[in-house]
């Protein structure tokens, strides 16, 4: 077996192969110095020896490890160094829940998501004991992480004096032992790769190292791992179960996204295909939740929808900072209008999609949570929520209303800088959520009060309780009214009764053996509704959109440029001149039509047609297209002022305020500092501010101390 002759074969493969590394590792750039070895130079070079090395990892890597110590102090360096062996081939991949006696020991590598991280512990390697009878050193390695192993006599062989455990002390110098540091990571299962209905499996991992410190809960990573057995300890006593933990040998950040869904050649040529049709846009509009009739301003939501999971491209600027390229969309509206079911759908079509309801939810499960206990020390570690675990996908939040109003502010940095801060339990960091949000709300009284197109979307956040700053991350705010209209009604209470009973029983779909019709035609792109509408297939809608978001980083042309441009400065200007001859000529001045923060929304929904269509270039169409979403869904909101939607503070609100204060101090300089509370109705009756206006103002400027009352009714200044 090539165990025994491990550290020649390391030795030719090192100096043969790996010379220009080695003289690199002895050049000390590094604190951890390790040589990185992929699995498929090794297996070139040696094929044999590498097929060893997955059955006999630990004897064969501690072997090389000892080699390439041995070749650096030849060449006058003294480097404690390390191999590590990555890049494993596709026959050792196993799923995490696979993992059983038969991988004992062996070297396997498993696709998994960081969940959470513990605190470095130092961990003697290899500690070194001295006998009190003689004073005679010795050396012990330590393997096992659960306890200490001390020497049972002092050896004769190696210059010592005999004397065994009862008769002689072995003390241990710290000093001269040698210390790695350690960390525990607990690994879960990714989403896409849990059976349905099951919980993902998880493991500890333990890495030594200079693999410490380099993984952040919520990442995806490729582990190449060995599984070995600890007894489980039950009353202080070993019992024939064991617990699988594994130790890291060394692990593969992702650095393309989405390469878990596989396409091949074939799927390319298709999806390449498909984009070429001119009605791909209508196309995959249909294909969002096919079983939601799309009549009124649905069909418009699913088209927003369309762009958001293909989504623009997320940029590094000069400054070092950075622009996000996700598009994040929030549905407000009465109950039934299939907000749900809409987010239910994205998220499970989404690549790395994931669902999460408001009422269930707190803050620290949508960032990030500090848990005590996680390994069993008594520590707090690290617990990644939906957000970093949605990390480069799309997290979908039904019920956003019923988060709390502390909860909620720990979303804002998550949405906009796309990063969760986490300063808990004596640990600081900073974990990534590059997703985008799809939020669904609903009225706190079942039903928004005012019926209609007038209703604004100020009112309609009031009613729902969500706070002004967070709707300003939204980019597309959509307001979905359940409105009686007798042609719509017919036509869409006929799809749902066609739709539910064209389905088949789950009873008898679990009794038979037989493939359902999706497992059929698995290989079919398109797919038709019950009322002849095509669409495509949802799982090749999904390699679709992997695929655009892999491959396709479009960038804005000057024709494009120029479409947004001029919306942007037009609106603004245009505004300012209408009604400029009318009595509400203060109001319309103190109105924004419109800011600069819709004009990166502009640009995101821009890229992300141009990347639906696999275009590397965004032209006018493209931002004609996105200027359509972004007008539509402004006028279904009843938005004017875009101020108001940041402050939360009407127009009329801020006119009523500083016309109601000119009143009281006009009126107190006409009767000696003292205001009437009828004398203020009376002026403001001819400025059309009704009484409770009035009232309003009065009490926010009694509150804030800039107002005192003498008497009942009266007012004065503070002075």
């Amino acid at each position: 077996m090539a165990a025994h002759d491990a550290s020649s074969r390391w030795r030719t493969f090192l100096e043969e192969a790996k010379d220009s590394e080695v003289m690199a590792l002895l050049s000390r750039q590094s604190n951890y110095p390790f040589l990185a070895i992929p699995f498929h130079e090794l297996q070139s070079f040696d094929p044999d020896f590498a097929e060893d090395i997955l059955e006999s990892p630990k004897s064969i890597l501690s072997s090389g490890s000892r080699t390439l110590v041995e070749i650096c102090r030849e060449r006058g360096e003294e480097i404690d160094a390390m191999l590590r062996v990555g890049e494993l081939p596709n026959d050792s991949r196993k799923p995490l829940r696979e993992i059983g006696s038969t991988d004992i020991d062996k070297l396997r590598s498993v696709d998994v998501i960081v969940t959470k991280i513990s605190e470095i512990k130092p961990r003697i390697h290899r500690a070194v004991f001295k006998c009190e009878s003689c004073g005679h050193d010795i050396e012990i390695d330590q393997e096992n992480e659960r306890e200490l192993k001390e020497p049972l006599n002092c050896p004769q062989a190696l210059g010592g004096c005999g004397s065994s455990k009862p008769a002689t002390r072995f003390d241990l110098v710290l000093l001269s032992s040698r210390m790695v540091n350690n960390q525990w990571i607990e690994i879960q299962e990714q989403p896409e790769n849990v059976p349905s209905g099951a919980q993902p499996r998880r493991g500890m991992v333990l890495i030594e190292g200079d693999q410490v410190n380099k993984h952040l809960p919520g990442e995806r990573i490729t582990a190449n791992v060995i599984p070995v057995v600890r007894s489980e300890v039950r009353n202080r006593k070993k019992t024939p179960m064991f617990d699988v933990i594994f130790h890291l040998i060394s692990s593969e950040h992702e650095s393309t996204p989405f390469t878990e869904i596989s396409i091949d050649e074939e799927d390319s040529a298709r999806i390449i295909e498909v984009s070429k049709r001119e009605d791909l846009m209508s196309l995959v509009q249909d294909s969002i939740a096919p079983s939601v009739f799309a009549t009124g301003i649905l069909g418009h939501v699913k088209r927003s929808l369309a762009l958001q999971l293909f989504g623009g491209v997320s940029r590094r600027l000069n400054d070092k900072t950075r622009s996000r390229g996700d598009i994040h969309i929030l549905l407000m509206g009465d109950p039934g209008v299939a907000k749900s079911h809409l987010l239910t759908f994205i998220s499970e079509l989404s690549p790395r999609g994931r669902f999460a309801t408001g009422g269930g939810v707190s803050g620290a499960g949508l960032t990030a949570a500090a848990v005590r206990d996680a390994f069993g020390d008594g520590r707090f570690a690290l617990e990644a929520g939906v957000l970093p675990l949605s990390d480069r996908g799309l997290a979908a939040i039904d019920e956003f209303d019923k988060i709390s109003e502390e909860d909620r502010r720990m979303m804002h940095p998550a949405m906009e800088q796309q990063q969760v801060h986490v300063a808990k339990g004596g640990i600081t960091a900073t974990l990534h959520s590059r997703c985008a949000i799809l939020a669904a709300a609903n009225p706190k009284d079942g039903r928004f009060s005012k019926r209609g197109p007038n209703q604004s979307v100020m009112r309609s956040f009031q009613e729902t309780g969500l706070p002004p700053p967070l709707a300003s991350r939204f980019d597309i705010i959509w307001m979905i009214r359940d409105e009686i209209r007798v042609r719509d009604d017919e036509r869409i209470a006929r799809h749902i009764l066609d739709n539910r009973t064209a389905g088949r029983s789950e009873m008898l779909i679990e009794g038979t053996i037989e493939l359902s019709e999706s497992d059929q035609d698995s290989e079919a792109i398109y797919a038709t509704t019950q009322h002849g509408v095509e669409h495509l297939n949802q799982e090749f809608l999904r390699k679709y959109i992997a695929y655009a978001k892999r491959t396709v980083h479009p960038q804005l042309n000057d024709e494009a440029k120029t479409a947004i441009l001029d919306y942007y400065t037009n609106e603004r200007q245009s505004f300012g001149r209408e009604d400029q001859f009318q009595s509400e000529q203060s109001d319309r001045e103190s109105i924004i039509p419109i800011t600069a923060r819709a004009l990166e929304a502009l640009i995101r929904l821009t890229e992300s047609h141009a990347r639906m269509h696999l275009r590397d270039v965004a032209t006018a169409d493209d931002a004609k297209v996105a200027l359509a979403v972004f007008k539509h869904w402004r006028e279904e909101s009843g938005i004017e002022d875009e101020s108001e939607l940041h402050s939360g503070v009407t127009v009329r609100a801020r006119s009523n305020n500083s016309t109601v204060r000119q009143m009281v101090r006009d009126v107190c300089s006409q009767h000696g500092g003292v205001a009437d509370r009828s004398q203020i109705y009376n002026l403001a009756i001819d400025k059309g501010i009704s009484e409770h206006e009035v009232d309003a103002v009065l009490s926010k400027m009694l509150t804030s101390g800039e107002l005192w009352s003498p008497r009942i009714d009266q007012f004065s200044f503070v002075r």
